[in-house]
């Protein structure tokens, strides 16, 4: 391993900004890559960058989704998910304090040893691993900021006595459920977040906090890591919790982490127990003065697996580690599964050659997503093996037979909660290379199942947490004990007749999809529809079909328009966010694909990218003489990586030919027309090689839909760089540049000589 690149550790507590840091510092370099602990942080991140640079440009990749365009810039991932075989000129890893996890730790500590930028590399995470980056990454050099808020500690209060905008953080299923449902009785409802829920329940339960729907959160440990939320109080229900071996006190750092959740940015926030449980003095001045003890051993495991037969790929597991601090991973869900299923004959028996070993251990990959019985999990990856050792792929009929039950909306937030594990599970399969006939259509298909579960485990959630369907809160607080019959009901026993007729009579009603789920529906789908379902009109509207969604607006430059929206009221302020952020990655990609041909491979060179910049602030035209610095710096080398960027170095107007086609002038003027307040875009007739410059249109817009202004005429860039020629040869040919433009013999004469001059 050599750090041939600069290499920063950004080290501290939360509310630091550090991934924020290390995104913006990505996109300062021509590509990247980073790395997130969370499937929902990659997505976050995913929809930060895509709203700046747009989608063509990115590529998201989790275990259980990848979008990746034809040429991605930027890469957004999962640590585990990372294509570190890939070369990018900047990389980053985040929490990188997650080496020490007894279950994910040795991928976060190969990529700390590994994973390298070309010219820059930035590993993000909690301060005590200064000691460990110190020898794990010598070359490293650490940075760090202080906390944007501070932090402090409150006395504790009974449940029914929280301020709003908190969030109680409790470490068993029991105990959430217990607690969101006396926060229903006793404040009108809370958002309930736990790890073991969707990214799309979970960003619908966020957003129904942050909307103000519902003023109380309950989590579990699940909220400490990558949820940015208006959380003023985090307050611990208990400091124990069961690691899937034992149950143990918290240790400083994991309540920290928690804890840092209160107050984001620049608003101060705290952090306590529910009363009666209180916290020890010295535990509260080590989160509060971020005092935490450091990380002196990290997971490690040896990832140059041999596969020859399943004794060697055993070994090569056992490999003992090459460093004192690094501490082999053990009882690891992929080892613990690959010894259970070498016990079994029947898998042994489909070990004949190394390239089943390998598959063997792909197979034994395949997260746990159930975390039920590991007996049960063991027997579908044996189920899993078999088929693709067999058949060579999962063909559509065992796929059908294994997601189609899963499919069913009914039942409780468990049962539901189970459904959508299970579903991951064959989301994930169907990512893995070609495993899966049609594995396209079954990435589809799995993820709409999932949203479907998803759509019903919010729904059931907010009926059982919240007061009011939609997860509305009351007009007025609620009386404490239990919830009171509406007044032309009885208050009946479960048992009663009553009941079971009023249960009977509720069952035959039908009942219209609340609107607000029509809203979130309409979110989610305009969220993840293609890019072709969208379009430009003359007047800078978004449209889907018939329906105007919104409209570019004037941003920073031409080439970074903003947008407003014109749809989803109601929609509230997560869905509108979404909406915006995916309107705006539209909007991003549309100037790409336009410019496409400028921004393909690295420009090293200042010149060159200086050159490229004024063409792009330009829509792919400008003037000679307005780059004539830029241009006669440029050596013989950079000149060639210009005009191999498909661009002509005229003697009057550079230009890019690819931007002067029919659609991509239709595009331009509409550009211009947002850029420079037009109202509605410049019509360009097909072919039209000239046109009459109005007096309201500034040159500026004409220059930037390709059509310089010469004599009062606008003369496509291309034609006016041969009228150029034409005028500029040993003998001016005036005939041949009449001809060009197409304009009766005076006019003509007018704009070649203005054209001339240009040149």
């Amino acid at each position: 391993m050599t750090d041939a690149s600069d290499i920063t550790a950004l080290l501290g507590p939360t509310n630091t900004g550090k991934t924020h840091r290390a995104t913006e510092r990505m996109l300062d370099h021509t590509t990247g890559m980073i790395g997130l602990p969370l499937r929902l942080l990659a997505r976050e991140v995913y929809d930060k960058v895509t709203a700046r640079v747009g989608e063509a440009r990115v590529a998201l990749v989790t275990g259980e989704e990848k979008r990746v365009p034809k040429r991605p810039d930027y890469w957004v991932c999962t640590v585990e998910a990372m294509p570190v075989e890939r070369e990018v000129d900047f990389v980053a890893v985040d929490e990188v304090q997650l080496a020490a996890h007894p279950q994910r730790g040795h991928v976060f500590t190969a990529r700390l040893l590994h994973a390298r930028g070309r010219r820059e590399t930035w590993f993000l995470g909690a301060d005590t691993m200064r000691a460990a980056m110190g020898e794990l990454v010598p070359a490293a050099k650490v940075v760090t900021h202080p906390r944007f808020s501070r932090l402090s500690h409150v006395e504790p209060v009974p449940l029914q006595r929280l301020a709003p905008r908190s969030a109680v953080v409790a470490f068993s299923l029991p105990q959430v459920y217990e607690l969101a449902e006396r926060l229903r009785i006793a404040r009108g409802g809370a958002a309930v977040v736990l790890g073991a829920l969707s990214p799309r329940t979970r960003n619908a339960q966020v957003a129904m906090f942050q909307a103000g729907e519902v003023d109380y959160l309950v989590a579990t440990d699940a909220v400490g890591m990558g949820l940015n939320l208006d959380v003023r109080h985090v307050s611990f229900a208990s400091l124990r919790k069961f690691d899937g071996r034992d149950v143990r006190g918290l240790d400083p750092a994991e309540l920290a982490q928690i804890a840092g959740r209160a107050g984001r940015h620049v608003q101060d926030g705290t952090f306590s127990t529910v009363s009666p449980l209180t916290m020890p003095r010295d535990l509260i001045e080590a989160i509060e003065q971020h005092r935490l003890a450091p990380v002196r051993r990290v997971q490690w495991r040896n990832h140059a697996l041999e596969f020859a037969s399943p004794d060697a790929l055993l070994a090569s597991l056992h490999a003992p580690p090459p460093m004192r601090m690094l501490l082999r991973a053990r009882d690891a869900d992929d080892e613990l599964a690959l010894a259970a299923l070498l016990a079994r004959p029947a898998v042994r028996a489909r070990l004949g050659d190394p390239s089943r070993v390998r598959l063997l251990w792909e197979v034994c990959t395949v997260p746990d997503f159930r975390k039920l019985l590991f007996e049960a999990h063991v027997e579908d990856l044996a189920t899993l093996f078999a088929e693709l050792c067999d058949r060579g792929v999962l063909r559509d009929g065992f796929m059908t037979e294994r997601v189609a039950v899963l499919d069913d909306t009914d039942g409780d937030v468990d049962t539901l909660v189970a459904r959508i594990a299970a579903v991951r599970m064959w989301t994930y399969v169907s990512n893995q290379g070609s495993w899966v006939e049609h594995a396209a259509a079954w990435q589809s298909n799995t993820r709409a199942v999932e949203d479907h579960l998803s759509d019903a485990l919010h729904r059931a959630l907010v009926r059982r947490f919240v007061d009011e369907p939609g997860g509305g809160r009351p007009a007025s607080p609620r009386p404490r004990g239990r919830a009171l019959p509406k007044p032309d009901e009885p208050d009946v026993a479960p048992g009663h007749p009553f009941a079971r007729l009023r249960a009977m009579r509720d069952a035959m009603t039908p009942r219209a999809e609340p609107r607000d789920g029509v809203l979130r529906r309409r979110v989610d789908e305009l969220v993840e529809a293609s890019h072709a379902r969208f379009s430009l009109d003359a007047r800078g509207r978004i449209v889907e079909g018939d329906a105007v969604l919104g409209r570019l607006v004037r941003g920073a430059s031409v080439t970074l328009p903003g947008v407003e929206l014109l749809t989803l009221e109601g929609a509230g302020g997560g869905g509108h966010a979404r909406v915006q952020r995916r309107m705006v990655a539209w909007a991003r990609d549309a100037v790409h694909e336009l410019l496409g041909s400028l921004r393909e491979g690295a420009s090293p060179s200042p010149n060159v990218r200086g050159v490229l910049y004024q063409l792009e602030q330009g829509l792919g035209t400008a003037l000679r003489r307005e780059l004539a610095t830029l241009l006669a710096a440029l050596t013989d080398e950079e000149r060639a990586a210009v005009e191999g960027r498909g661009v002509v170095l005229g003697r009057c107007v550079v230009y890019a030919p690819a931007t002067l086609t029919g659609e991509a002038l239709t595009r331009r003027a509409v550009l211009a027309a947002v850029h420079h307040n037009l109202g509605r875009a410049v019509e360009i007739p097909a072919g039209a090689v000239t046109l009459r410059a109005s007096r309201e249109v500034p040159r500026e817009a004409y220059l930037t839909m390709g059509y310089p202004v010469f004599a009062g005429r606008a003369v496509r860039s291309d034609m006016a760089e041969r009228v150029c020629a034409a005028m500029r040869a040993p003998e001016a040919d005036e005939a041949q540049a009449a001809r060009c433009l197409a304009l009766p013999a005076g006019e003509a004469r007018a704009v070649a000589a203005a054209i001339a001059r240009e040149g």
